[in-house]
C-alpha cells in the first residue's frame, strides 16, 4: 500500500479515514471484515490513532459496525438496504437536476456535455468497469453542483456513496452502463436546454431503473438461493 504520509495535502487523520473509506465503498474491502487496528497501523505506516478516528468516522456514516466483543467491523450491504437509498433518491436528484436547469452556467454545460462523452467512450472500452463507475459518479456529482445547493450537495453525497458501494460489489450486467449512457444524455440535455421540469422527470425514470433493476436482481438471488 502507498505510504499516505507522504500525501501532505490534508490532515493524516482525513488521508486514513478517506482510504479506508474508498476501500469499503469500492469492495476492496468486503463486508463483515474485521478491522483490527495494529494491523491496518501497520500496512498504512500510521499510527493506531488515526485508524482509530478513522474507524469512529465510518461507523458514524454507517459503513462500519462496532459491537462489544466482536469490535470493529464492515457493514453488511443488502438488496433491501439499496432499495431503501434509491427511494430516497428518487425525488432528491430530480430536485437536484431540476435546480441545476436553472442555475447551470455556460461554461458548466460544456463541462457536463465532456463528462456524458466521457462516460460514452468508457463503455464504447467496455474494460474497465471502475472508470465506468467513476464516471457515472462524476456525472451526478456535478449536477449537484450545478444545482447550487450546498446543503441539498451533502444529503445527495450521501446517499450516493452508498449506491457506490452497491454497485462495485453487485453491477456486473453490462446492459446496464448502456442503458444509463442514454438516460445521461436525456438528463443532460434537458438541464443544458433549461427544462427544468423535464429535466427532473428525467432525473427520477433513471433512478426508478436503477430502482427496478436492483428489484430484479434481489429476485434472481433469491431464486438462486432457493436452488
Amino acid at each position: 500500500m502507498t505510504d499516505i504520509q507522504l500525501k501532505v495535502q490534508k490532515p493524516l487523520k482525513d488521508l486514513v479515514y478517506l482510504e479506508l473509506k474508498h476501500k469499503i465503498l469500492t469492495g476492496e474491502i468486503v463486508s463483515q471484515t474485521r478491522l483490527m487496528e495494529i494491523d491496518l497501523s501497520e500496512k498504512m505506516n500510521v499510527s493506531r490513532t488515526p485508524i482509530r478516528e478513522a474507524i469512529k468516522r465510518l461507523a458514524d456514516d454507517g459503513l462500519v459496525k462496532v459491537e462489544p466483543r466482536r469490535g470493529a467491523y464492515v457493514a453488511n450491504i443488502s438488496i433491501k438496504d439499496m432499495l431503501d437509498v434509491f427511494e430516497v433518491r428518487e425525488d432528491m436528484e430530480g430536485f437536484v437536476a431540476k435546480l441545476a436547469a436553472q442555475r447551470i452556467t455556460e461554461d458548466e454545460k460544456f463541462r457536463l456535455r465532456e463528462i456524458a462523452v466521457e462516460y460514452e467512450e468508457a463503455i464504447e472500452k467496455a474494460d474497465d468497469k471502475e472508470s465506468i463507475i467513476e464516471l457515472d459518479e462524476k456525472f451526478h456529482n456535478f449536477i449537484v453542483r450545478c444545482s447550487g445547493n450546498e446543503t441539498l450537495s451533502e444529503l445527495v453525497k450521501y446517499v450516493q456513496e452508498l449506491s457506490l458501494r452497491f454497485r462495485y460489489l453487485y453491477y456486473d450486467d453490462f446492459s446496464l452502463y448502456e442503458s444509463t449512457a442514454e438516460q445521461h444524455n436525456r438528463i443532460m440535455e434537458a438541464i443544458n436546454g433549461g427544462r427544468d421540469e423535464e429535466a427532473r422527470r428525467e432525473a427520477d425514470a433513471h433512478v426508478k431503473a436503477l430502482k427496478e433493476f436492483v428489484f430484479e436482481l434481489g429476485k434472481k438471488m433469491e431464486s438462486i438461493g432457493d436452488e
